[in-house]
């Protein structure tokens, strides 16, 4: 396994990345309301990325996939696909996944928003899958195995009975969209990669309200849902190890690290 340390220029071109990908998800959630398509929703932040930003939607063509956002609704995990026939409604939860590439670099962040008036269920599925994220950023150091990152999540969810996808991870990220090191949401203390200052790695939990077992949609190829059609919650950040800790990449106004 070839993990890829980043140079003080690297990192700071992924800041400008991240910065910018943590801006979508601002400027997107007034427009997540009841009645709006996830096909609109990836207009939106395609035309956002491209005009505004002049920076370029990292999904859009990536292996195929057709659209410039991942939109997960309810009981999708991962990598649904924008439709315009897919209507959000009162009630429902959708992840949104933005990848931006900005001078070659990318910066990759989700977050998880609740349609309209929520249920507590889901309301406190999204809160947890949120604390898990923030206490595995909270580990990150060098000399930090990824198998203390990946048990304190594991733990936390086990704690409010949520299950962890072990199917799909985090990654390394750079000027390649997915690269070394796979960084799983489950593992062992003391256990798999030390961290080192310049390493670069989504974090990125998903959590289902039932059990973790996942399905893949035949017909599109990506579309990622639980099995038992529970609900599922993710949230994810760009993070970068630094001497002393971490630099959340892709943090947002509403966060505080």
């Amino acid at each position: 396994m070839t993990v890829i340390t980043k140079t003080a220029e690297d990192i700071e071109k992924m800041r400008v990345a991240g910065r910018l990908a943590a801006e979508v998800l601002d400027m997107i959630g007034p427009y997540v309301v009841p009645g709006v398509s996830t096909g609109e929703l990836d207009r939106i932040c395609h035309d956002y990325i491209v005009n505004q930003q002049q920076a370029i939607p990292a999904p859009l063509n990536y292996n195929g996939f057709p659209k410039s956002i991942c939109t997960s609704v309810n009981q999708v995990v991962c990598h649904g696909i924008p439709s315009d026939k897919k209507i959000l409604k009162s009630g429902d939860i959708i992840n949104i996944d933005v990848t931006v590439i900005k001078d070659r670099f990318h910066g990759d962040t989700s977050k998880m928003f609740t349609v309209g008036e929520g249920a507590s269920h889901t309301d406190r599925l999204i809160k947890v899958t949120q604390e898990c994220l923030y206490l595995g950023i909270d580990l990150v150091k060098p000399g930090v195995q990824l198998g203390d990152i990946g048990y304190v999540i594991q733990q936390h969810a086990a704690k409010y009975y949520y299950s962890i996808v072990r199917e799909y991870c985090g990654h390394g990220i750079g000027t390649v969209f997915h690269e070394e090191p796979q960084v799983l949401h489950y593992g062992q203390p003391g256990k798999g990669l030390v961290l080192q200052e310049g390493m670069t790695f989504t974090i990125e939990p998903m959590l289902n309200a039932g059990k973790r077992q996942v399905k893949l949609n035949r017909r599109d190829g990506w579309t990622v849902e639980t099995k038992d059609g529970r609900p599922s919650a993710q949230w994810e950040h760009t993070l970068a190890v630094t001497a002393s800790g971490v630099e959340v990449l892709t943090a947002r106004d509403e966060e505080s690290f």
